[in-house]
């Protein structure tokens, strides 16, 4: 059995509550910050904890913290990305159900790492009950002074405020989800300047993924080597929450050490594959990963062990399908989410899911071609000329579908027809 960190906490039923989160060392870890940490010491540990972001970028956190300038003006505001619509990623969403608590000191301690003065979470319409969850608890925090002025007699002050987002899977860009705090449309900007130079309202703000933030009070509680430790791989650091869906017998949210095998989630950890299902291939790391194909399936789940194959640990959201799923089907509801979730901004993204979404129709619809295959590998190639990382996330299962499985879109083609149908 492994620790349970994050989910220390978990109650099938109901939310942690403020003295249960206490009586398992909550808030000791922002106590001991304000009372003995310079602000400059909070980054030094979360970057020695070697701690990267988990909503799917994979930056170092500390570093982020870090590149906000001593001299850098204020106000400076930190923003917990909670706007999770990638299908298929769902672990945040149980998180702020399991523990809020430790959402909320996590945000504090990263706030004091930058001097920040104003704390928003930016959460999806679709979330209303977590929403809800987290402005009860904020109220809650703010009464026994963790939040507001002077926390804990300190010098530090910080306020923090639930921001319901308008929707669209593009706000969960960095940029574009600044944007859209500050009533803009919601197109994603290249930097520079990066937003932890100028950000909301052209301030510095630093913005992290919620579970990032959750592990901010354990690694300072504990230290960065304990941290490091939970790992089962040497360039891996604390554990990760895996929410695995699809063709298996348990599906939910694990948390499990960075670097447990792929096959060990599914058998063990997720019940195995349903009766009369076999592994065919997963989607690592939700909807903007690539296809495993069988031979990957003892891959560590870790973030370099997957770039060593040519794939994203991305979210950590396992799709699991089986020998009877079409690939190309599934390849084309992904391409309809992300054809419609577009910002339109620049044209490789706009024309080219779009695109890519016809010709995966009429494969499917049994109206392929053969030719229709380069073209689909063209068309892949020039979407990694976008604007921002969305069109080349987009086409990760088109990418590796083409790679792993072309047997499959040939048969369609041949077949004239979907042959799972």
């Amino acid at each position: 059995m492994y620790p349970q960190i994050l989910f220390q906490n978990r109650h099938p039923d109901r939310v942690a509550t403020l003295d249960e989160y206490r009586q398992s060392g909550g808030y000791k870890a922002l106590t001991d910050v304000l009372k003995n940490f310079a602000y400059m010491d909070v980054r030094q540990t979360i970057v020695d904890a070697n701690l990267l972001g988990r909503g799917g970028a994979a930056f170092p956190t500390g570093m982020k913290l870090m590149s906000v300038a001593e001299d850098a003006p204020f106000p400076r505001y930190i923003v917990c990305n909670a706007d999770e619509m990638e299908p298929g990623t769902f672990k945040d969403h149980v998180l702020i159900h399991a523990d809020p608590h430790m959402i909320i000191e996590g945000m504090i301690i990263a706030g004091f790492g930058t001097l920040a003065e104003h704390g928003i979470i930016f959460i999806r319409p679709e979330y209303e009950r977590a929403a809800g969850i987290l402005e009860r608890e904020i109220v809650v925090a703010k009464e026994a002074n963790y939040l507001g002025k002077n926390i804990l007699g300190s010098d530090y002050s910080l306020d923090i405020v639930v921001h319901r987002s308008a929707g669209r899977y593009i706000c969960g860009e960095v940029t574009a989800q600044i944007n859209a705090l500050m009533g803009k449309r919601p197109n994603p900007q290249q930097p520079p300047p990066y937003p932890t130079t100028k950000g909301l309202w052209g301030q510095p703000t630093v913005l992290s993924n919620v579970e990032t933030l959750a592990c901010l009070p354990h690694i300072i509680r504990n230290g960065e080597q304990w941290f490091k430790d939970l790992a089962l791989t040497e360039a891996g650091a604390g554990t990760k929450i895996f929410a695995v869906s699809g063709k298996v017998n348990r599906p939910g949210c694990y948390e499990l050490p960075m670097g447990v095998r792929l096959s060990e989630i599914i058998e063990e950890h997720a019940g195995g594959m349903i009766a009369g299902s076999e592994y065919k291939a997963c989607l690592p790391g939700g909807a903007s990963t690539g296809f495993l194909p069988p031979e990957h399936y003892d891959v560590e789940m870790d973030f370099q062990p997957l770039r060593d194959i040519g794939n994203r640990l991305g979210t950590g959201a396992i799709m699991v399908f089986d020998h009877k799923t079409c690939l190309v089907g599934a390849a084309l509801n992904l391409i309809q989410f992300f054809a419609r979730e577009s910002c339109g901004w620049c044209t490789p993204c706009r024309e080219g899911l779009p695109y890519i979404r016809d010709l995966l129709v009429r494969i499917e619809n049994g109206e392929g071609e053969e030719e229709y295959i380069p073209m689909l590998e063209r068309m892949c190639k020039h979407l990694w000329s976008a604007y921002c990382a969305f069109a080349p996330g987009a086409v990760g299962p088109v990418e590796s579908l083409l790679k792993h499985f072309k047997g499959e879109i040939r048969e369609h083609v041949s077949q004239k027809q979907c042959p799972f149908k």
